[in-house]
């Protein structure tokens, strides 16, 4: 059998880069990428104490709701089991899913509106990846040192010092990892009962999502980090579709800072036609996804602006102007805008609808909210009779109502129906249901026979709370046979 001629082409799976000492002739193809871990360095600055100012903020509300009261229970609770949904003085049943989807709405316009104003704000200071990277990495850098050290510590051998630093880090990750684990599932299961049957090794199924969410939060912060946010995170690519020319980003200013080269500060870098860039490469070394500023916008940039205050930090150094990389459009970039001419730009077309609309929907969430009836019904025909003749020769159907009580407070109800002449209710007395629970009611009506023609008739249920103005009114049908 012929074979093609020509060298021989040597396919390795798992080989990142081509060896160096590979068969003379052939060639081998990497099939992924090497990803190289990155150290970042620490950085001091206003962008860098926003994003610590944002950590501090959404984990004391992350980890302190759930141990809050209202009244005898937890505060926020969404207890999957008993189908209940507590939030501060509501109690939401499945029935008011319409509610999750007005939020869920609300939250994707939010992000839309804020990345056509000032790209991936939610990326760079209040994502949960973002935040949780952020603390495992200063818990790193408290263990290990900085960057510097971590690289001598990774390159060198294992020695005891080595292991026993490694393992101190292990050790803290895991119980931010394990307690973020418990919190999370304290949302939906009352959280003290979970410490309670955690220490007890009760409760299996609680067990297994502390470990897997603490798990999630172990691997993805410790490990992964920047590759959620590069490959995992549709958001970044699909980010560029909300931006535009007048979209705040973190941005180099190439005609400023090119041709860049290191010098002395004493040195007249004009005369010698270098740009404002000393090229030290400070800024590549505090990004937390490990990308360089200067080759432009990139998809992996999370708008944090830890580079913003590394290069701020080289310049007051060098004392050349601040602002070499800043958050800016490009607009202003290539048209050397002043802030008040960016700022003009804000409140653009697309900004005013994204608003508009946002405020309209959020108008309409807490109208519906204020306005809501505290009380939910459900009427389900009895299948097993659809119609029968009982004692007084009156015609009878079956009726099963579920009354939901979403207050905090016993509530009595009376039940009443109208819709046919001569309809009657065949129920004993007032219905009692406790806080924030539901019961079957069973309902008998009745209309004298004869009185109304063959077929489906419509008839409304009316349950008005005694002593209250919660009231509502439910449609079913009323079957007559031929």
């Amino acid at each position: 059998m012929n074979t093609p001629s020509g060298p021989a082409r040597k396919v390795i799976p798992i080989s990142p880069v081509a060896s160096s000492d590979a068969t003379a002739g052939s060639e081998i193809v990497s099939l992924y990428e090497a990803q190289k871990k990155i150290y970042p360095r620490s950085i001091s600055g206003v962008f860098a104490r926003w994003r610590w100012a944002m950590v501090i903020l959404t984990q004391l509300a992350f980890y302190g709701v759930p141990w809050l009261e209202w009244g005898q229970r937890q505060m926020v609770l969404f207890d999957l089991g008993a189908r209940r949904f507590y939030i501060f003085g509501l109690v939401l049943y499945p029935q008011d899913f319409i509610y999750l989807t007005g939020l869920l709405i609300i939250s994707a316009l939010s992000l839309f509106l804020f990345t056509a104003v000032a790209g991936r704000l939610w990326c760079g200071f209040a994502c949960p990846q973002t935040v949780y990277t952020e603390i495992f990495m200063w818990i790193e850098h408290k263990i290990e040192g900085d960057r510097s050290a971590r690289l001598r510590l990774d390159n060198g051998p294992w020695t005891f010092e080595k292991v026993r630093k490694k393992f101190l880090k292990q050790v803290a990750w895991l119980s931010v990892a394990l307690w973020t684990g418990f919190t999370f599932v304290g949302y939906f299961v009352p959280i003290r009962e979970l410490g309670g049957e955690l220490l007890a090794l009760q409760g299996s199924w609680q067990i297994f999502w502390v470990l897997f969410y603490g798990f999630a939060t172990y691997g993805n912060a410790g490990y992964m980090r920047e590759q959620v946010c590069k490959y995992m995170c549709p958001y970044a690519r699909f980010q560029s579709a909300m931006f535009d020319k007048d979209t705040l980003i973190v941005s180099y200013d190439g005609e400023r800072g090119e041709p860049r080269g290191p010098r002395n500060k004493t040195v007249d870098h004009k005369a010698k036609g270098l740009g404002d860039c000393i090229d030290c490469t400070l800024c590549v070394q505090v990004c937390p996804v490990g990308i360089d500023i200067r080759k432009g916008l990139q998809y992996e940039c999370i708008g944090c602006g830890l580079c913003v205050d590394a290069c701020n930090t080289v310049m007051d150094k060098m004392q050349y102007p601040k602002g070499l990389i800043r958050f800016s459009t490009q607009n202003a970039v290539a048209r050397r805008w002043n802030q008040s001419q960016i700022m003009q730009r804000v409140f653009r077309p697309r900004v005013l609808v994204y608003g508009a609309v946002l405020v309209a929907l959020c108008v309409a969430m807490l109208a519906s909210l204020v306005t809501r009836t505290p009380l939910k019904v459900d009427v389900v025909r009895d299948r097993a009779a659809l119609s029968r003749i009982v004692a007084g020769g009156k015609l009878e159907n079956i009726y099963r109502l579920q009354v939901m009580n979403a207050t905090e407070g016993t509530q009595r109800y009376q039940i009443t129906a109208r819709g046919l002449q001569g309809i009657e209710t065949s129920i004993d007395g007032d219905v009692e249901i406790g806080p924030a629970e539901s019961r079957w009611v069973a309902v008998r009506l009745q209309i004298p026979y004869g009185s109304a023609t063959p077929g489906s008739h419509p008839v409304h249920f009316d349950v008005q709370a005694v002593g209250s103005a919660a009231h509502v009114t439910e449609k079913s049908v009323f079957l007559v046979p031929r």
